[in-house]
């Protein structure tokens, strides 16, 4: 079974989320905790045992997705889920007709047989009215772990590897759910859920540099949506959408405007030090002084950090990175 953090994804905090709780913990008090850039949500899922009340925001379609599948408290059977993932597991590719997802994606990010078996179960889940919607969302979520698990990709969807046969791997394997009792999930902008978000704590993971997690994550958004839009490119992406103020020039000033809409006592924002490297994808939005004097006008902030690997698309040399924490008791 697939638990939340099983999934590669560009800016995870698994690895670092105890030291990031741990630092909440002791300079922060309350009973309400936002995490508005989710993520992978294992911030939110590990707040959710320390606070009362835990608040899940992203603003990708498949992210919220999972987070309703993992969080959602509601009834779902097992055996009926189980039965249905086994049955999919023991069917052959060389059963299926061609489809959406093996006619794009076939023999690129994932071989032809595992790509028609993908598509053949989304199709399936899209016309079923067997499954309540806990249910749907399990099996749902279930497809993108077992899908992204076996992709032909460094971990993200802006390339494949140029192989000339790519091995079937594909085994649906069901998630692992995890609720929680108090939770509020959310798929909005940010700076508009700001202005009418209560929390006692925020905790905020924003895009670092200018890589979209709508584009790099674009073939599990589609999934997730399954809308079959018209693909382009060599990465075969669908159309823009839900592209991030955070990855642009202007993100300083958006930042601004979020920081000064939160009604908050206290405010945590999670950061790194490559506003200066070389690549350009890679740089920093926003510079470390501009986060702090930014913090400062909302109230006394201090600066935690932590040395950490990260990540590099093969054109970054960077030395000495560090993953910084800032703290805000909010005036």
């Amino acid at each position: 079974m697939f638990n939340l953090e099983n999934r590669r994804y560009i800016g995870s905090k698994a690895n670092l989320s105890d030291w990031i709780l741990d630092l909440i913990q002791k300079n922060c008090t309350g009973d309400v905790f936002a995490d508005i850039f989710a993520g992978t949500a294992i911030i939110a899922q590990k707040a959710s045992k320390m606070y009362s009340h835990v608040i899940v925001n992203d603003f990708l379609f498949s992210n919220n997705l999972i987070y309703n599948a993992f969080f959602i408290d509601k009834a779902w059977n097992q055996e009926k889920i189980n039965e249905y993932v086994e049955s999919w597991n023991m069917t052959s590719a060389n059963t299926l007709q061609d489809n959406y997802f093996s006619r794009n994606f076939g023999g690129k990010f994932f071989s032809f047989d595992d790509a028609k078996k993908i598509g053949a179960i989304r199709d399936d889940l899209q016309l079923d009215r067997t499954f309540n919607n806990k249910e749907k969302d399990i099996l749902l979520a279930s497809l993108i772990y077992s899908a992204d698990k076996i992709a032909n990709t460094v971990g993200h969807y802006e390339a494949y590897f140029h192989k000339k046969d790519i091995s079937s791997q594909f085994i649906y394997q069901v998630i692992n759910p995890a609720p929680i009792k108090d939770v509020e999930i959310y798929r909005e902008d940010v700076n508009k859920l700001s202005k009418d978000l209560k929390a006692d704590i925020v905790y905020i993971d924003p895009p670092y540099n200018s890589r979209q997690y709508s584009r790099f994550y674009h073939v599990l958004e589609n999934l997730a949506k399954w809308e079959k839009p018209k693909l382009e490119g060599v990465a075969l992406k669908p159309p823009a959408e839900n592209m991030s103020e955070y990855c642009r020039i202007n993100a300083s000033n958006v930042f601004k405007e979020l920081i000064k809409n939160l009604q908050c006592k206290f405010i945590a924002v999670s950061y790194n030090n490559t506003y200066n490297s070389k690549s350009s994808s890679s740089k920093n939005k926003i510079s470390l002084e501009q986060i702090e004097e930014i913090l400062n006008s909302k109230g006394k902030t201090t600066r935690y950090e932590h040395n950490y690997k990260f990540f590099n698309s093969g054109k970054t040399n960077f030395d000495d990175h560090k993953e910084f924490l800032f703290i805000t008791k909010v005036s």
